[in-house]
This record gives structure tokens, sequence and C-alpha cells, in this order.
């Protein structure tokens, strides 16, 4: 059996339809207050997955502030997992890496490759999402996921929101602000033998762009948690949720 199947099922459909909404507190925010506002607006407006830093107690309250949507928990360094999987983590991820960019900290595909190979010998049965740097080359990108996939990875996610730089206002900027990931994500789709969620500097306008490309899903972060306002954030998430609903029913 494939691990994709222990998820539960209205994410495992989610995945099949392409159409998954993964909506990211953020891998550094251990607010205990910012994650439930992002996790209360991912239930509210119908997210299929919660993605909160590597915390027991974070996982615990994204669950219940959320109102049971599944709940992803992002690392770097794979000991960290075992406890957030007990407290009720459906998934566990390898990145997203972009909080450490601004640090100069930099991963290779060497390191990316050893980290889910420590993950899947600490987890051998829990399903594993696995980010492709964006500072690597697009065939080093497609070769490093045909790798992970081969190591264990169960999903491949992309990224490249912080090497964007849009110049343009409206929707073209946020075209040019989704480009990179957009990329990647077509590239993998069309290599890797896993499905891939595209994330990092999307938006509504460009999910169903994610979509097209090749991604059996999405995962947005700044778009929603960098708001204070609780109210703005469901509607954000809703959008996000009514683009891509849009998406599947014109694949349709």
């Amino acid at each position: 059996m494939s691990r994709l199947q222990q998820l539960p099922a209205a994410l495992q459909r989610s995945l099949e339809q392409r159409s998954t909404l993964k909506v990211i507190a953020g891998l550094m925010n251990f607010d205990a207050a910012s994650v439930a506002r992002v996790a209360r607006a991912a239930g509210h407006g119908g997210a299929d997955l919660i993605d909160v830093a590597c915390d027991a107690e974070l996982v615990k309250l994204a669950i219940e502030a959320s109102g049971g949507v599944p709940v992803c928990v992002s690392a770097v360094e794979p000991e960290q997992f075992p406890a957030a999987v007990a407290a009720g983590a459906v998934m566990v991820e390898i990145g997203n890496f972009d909080a450490f960019y601004p640090q100069g900290r930099i991963f290779g595909a060497a390191e990316v490759l050893e980290l889910t190979r420590r993950t899947r010998e600490l987890l051998p049965e829990v399903v594993l999402s696995v980010t492709v740097p964006h500072v690597l080359a697009m065939d080093q990108q497609e070769q490093l996921a045909i790798d992970l996939v081969a190591a264990g990875a169960d999903l491949i996610q992309t990224e490249g929101g912080t090497s964007a730089k849009p110049f343009s206002a409206g929707s073209l900027g946020l075209i040019e602000k989704a480009a990179p990931t957009l990329a990647a994500a077509h590239s993998i789709s069309r290599v890797a033998a896993a499905p891939v969620l595209c994330a990092s500097g999307l938006s509504a306008v460009t999910v169903p762009m994610a979509i097209a490309a090749g991604a059996a899903g999405v995962g947005v972060g700044s778009a929603v948690n960098r708001l204070n306002d609780e109210l703005a954030m469901v509607a954000v998430v809703r959008g996000l949720r009514d683009a891509l609903s849009a998406a599947v029913t014109a694949r349709v």
C-alpha cells in the first residue's frame, strides 16, 4: 500500500483531483497565537492541509483551532519529526527553505538527499514531502526530484518566491512573482514519479497556473500568514480555494 493511502480520505482525494490547498504558517513561526489564527483561517476557508513549524504543541493547537484539518510539520532536522507525528501530524516535510536564504544558508542537492534518507530511516511509514531548492539549475532540480523519490519521498514541493524579482503592478506582478516555482512545477512534474506541490510566491491569480503546470496542489504562506486581520485571512484562503476549484472545473 502506498504511504499516501494512509492520509485522511479527503486529503487523498484532493491530491488525486489535483486540487490540494496547503496553508503554511511558517517553518520558523513558533508564535502560538499566530499559528492559531492561520489554522482557524485555513479551517474556515476550506484548506486541505496546514503546514506548521515542527513542534508537538503547535500540531495539537493547529488541529484544534482548524476544526480538524490535517497537519504537516516542516523542519530541516529529521530528529524533530517523531514527536510531532506522535502529536498528530499526518505528514512531515523537509523544507521549505525560503526562511533560510536571507541568513545565507543554502541547501544543496546532496544535503537534501541525506536529510531525506535520515527521515525515512526514522519514520519509514510516515508520508514525507521534500522541497527541491530553487537555487539549483532546473536540470539539477529535476534530477534531485527523481533521486528524492527513489530515496523515499512521497511528495515533491517546489519553491522560488524569494528569488523572483517582480517589477510590475497588479496581476502581471503576481505572475512574475510566481514564475520560478511555476517553472519548477512544470519541469519536475514531468520527470518525478510523485505528486508535486507548487509553493512559494503564489496567489489566487497564479494557483490555477500551478495546476496547469502539472502540480497536484499548492502551498501558500505569506499571502495568508502576513495578514493581521483574521477575517481577511479567511477571505484569502477562500479566494485560493475558489481559484483551485475553478481550475479543476475548467480541466474537467
